[in-house]
């Protein structure tokens, strides 16, 4: 299988990250998927991002990022086949339901399901996969490079955001706001 980590300590607390259970470690360097200029690129220049895998649940982190995405100016398209709409943006079953074009794909997804994922991004035009924390698969990759897409891997895009668009606040979001009042904000 080629689902791979660059290290134990890359995994997730509790989980096998990327790789199968009782499988072996590839030497995947993941720094190649990682670089900082092509980060910036991405956020830049994208304006839609289909996220696959959002959930309506407000407690997850695909909703958190979703919402945050849009609050920023993206166009934030779900593809959850399980449902209807989500963040007032309906949701489409698959990719290849998205009827306008799509600039990133973001995936929350398990790292098994990439290369499925990696395809159907290619066959869309997608000019970049993006595979949240954890979501890690070289046959994924290299089917989206193989197709002409930027990859980038095992990076939160809003933390990401967050971090080169200079929207970093200790809460995770920029409040806009400064005050040494204690009466608190109005």
């Amino acid at each position: 299988m080629t689902d791979i980590l660059a290290s134990p300590s890359d995994m997730p607390p509790g989980g096998t990250g990327g790789r199968p259970p009782g499988g072996q470690l590839s030497d995947l360097d993941l720094s190649q998927y990682q670089d900082a200029l092509t980060i910036q690129r991405v956020l830049h220049t994208a304006k839609t991002i289909a996220i696959v895998g959002l959930s309506g649940n407000q407690l997850r982190a695909s909703n958190f990022v979703g919402y945050y995405l849009k609050r920023h100016g993206y166009q934030v398209i779900p593809v959850n086949p399980r449902e209807t709409e989500i963040l007032g943006e309906k949701s489409y079953p698959s990719l290849l339901d998205v009827p306008v074009p799509v600039d990133v794909v973001n995936v929350f997804r398990a790292p098994d399901a990439l290369p499925g994922i990696a395809r159907e991004a290619v066959t869309i035009g997608a000019s970049t996969l993006w595979c949240q924390f954890g979501v890690i698969n070289a046959e994924g990759a290299k089917i989206a490079e193989d197709g002409g897409l930027t990859v980038i891997m095992d990076r939160c895009i809003k933390v990401e955001h967050a971090r080169y668009v200079g929207r970093m606040h200790w809460l995770g979001f920029n409040t806009e706001r400064i005050t040494s009042v204690r009466a608190g904000l109005q």
